[in-house]
C-alpha cells in the first residue's frame, strides 16, 4: 500500500519502521525542518509540508495514496489531517491516533476517521483482557461503532471444547478472525477444534455481542 504519515515524531517514525519492514510504499510528512532527518527512517520518502494545509497535499498528490495516519501529538491537526484526507482526497482508510481520551468522541466518521487509536484504551483493554474469562473485551471499535474487535477468553471447562470451527453457529456478521492458544497464534480453518482457555478474537456488530455470548455457550 502507499501510506502517508502526518507527523514523524516517535510515533510516527515508529509506525513508518513497521510498514516499511512489510513493504509498503511510505512518505512522512513533517511541518518543522529541524524534525526532518531521513537516516532515522530508511527508505522512506519526506516531505517537509503542514499536513494540515491543503495546498501541500495537493503537491503530494494525496489523492494516490491508499491510507493516510494522522500520528501528531496534537489532537486538532490530527481531526484536521483526517477530515482534509477523507473529503478532499477520497483516501480509503484514514486512521487517527487520540493524544487525549477526552476527545475520542470527536475521531469519527464525520472527521473522515475511519479508525481511532487511543493508547489508554488499548492499555486498558489489554488489562480487562488479562483478568476477564467469559467476558467480551472491545479491542478496537471500527466506523464509530459499527463494529468491534472483540476478544473472547473461553474457560478452561468450556462445552465448547473439541468443536471444529465449521460448526460454530455464530450470529450474523459476526466472524472468528484469530485464536490465540498457548502464546500461539492461529489462523483458524474450519477443522481447527475450539479448545478451552483459548481467546478467540472476532469482528462483530454492538448489536450482535449478546448473541456472540450465547453461541459461545458462556453464562452471564
Amino acid at each position: 500500500m502507499k501510506v502517508a504519515i502526518a507527523g514523524a515524531g516517535a510515533v510516527g517514525r515508529s509506525i513508518a519502521r513497521e510498514l516499511l519492514v512489510n513493504s509498503h510504499d511510505v512518505t512522512l510528512f513533517e511541518r518543522k525542518a529541524d524534525h526532518i532527518d531521513p537516516d532515522s527512517v530508511a527508505g522512506a520518502k519526506w516531505i517537509l509540508a503542514d499536513a494540515c494545509e491543503l495546498a501541500k497535499l495537493e503537491d503530494a498528490q494525496l489523492q494516490t495514496f491508499d491510507v493516510m495516519i494522522a500520528a501528531t501529538g496534537d489532537d486538532k491537526a490530527n481531526l484536521v489531517v483526517s477530515l482534509l484526507a477523507k473529503t478532499e482526497f477520497a483516501i480509503n482508510r484514514v486512521v487517527a491516533r487520540v493524544n487525549d481520551p477526552r476527545n475520542e468522541w470527536l475521531f469519527g466518521e464525520d472527521w473522515g476517521v475511519d479508525v481511532a487509536v487511543s493508547t489508554p484504551r488499548l492499555l486498558a483493554s489489554l488489562v480487562e483482557e488479562a483478568v476477564s474469562v467469559g467476558d467480551l473485551v472491545r479491542l478496537m471499535t471500527f466506523r464509530q461503532g459499527q463494529a468491534n474487535l472483540v476478544e473472547l477468553t473461553l474457560p478452561s471447562n468450556t462445552p465448547m471444547a473439541g468443536k471444529p470451527v465449521r460448526k460454530l453457529e455464530l450470529p450474523r456478521d459476526v466472524a472468528l478472525v484469530t485464536i490465540l492458544r498457548g502464546g500461539r497464534v492461529i489462523v483458524p480453518q474450519s477443522d481447527d477444534p475450539i479448545e478451552g482457555g483459548d481467546e478467540l478474537i472476532f469482528i462483530a456488530p454492538s448489536e450482535a455481542e449478546p448473541a456472540l455470548y450465547d453461541a459461545m455457550q458462556i453464562t452471564r
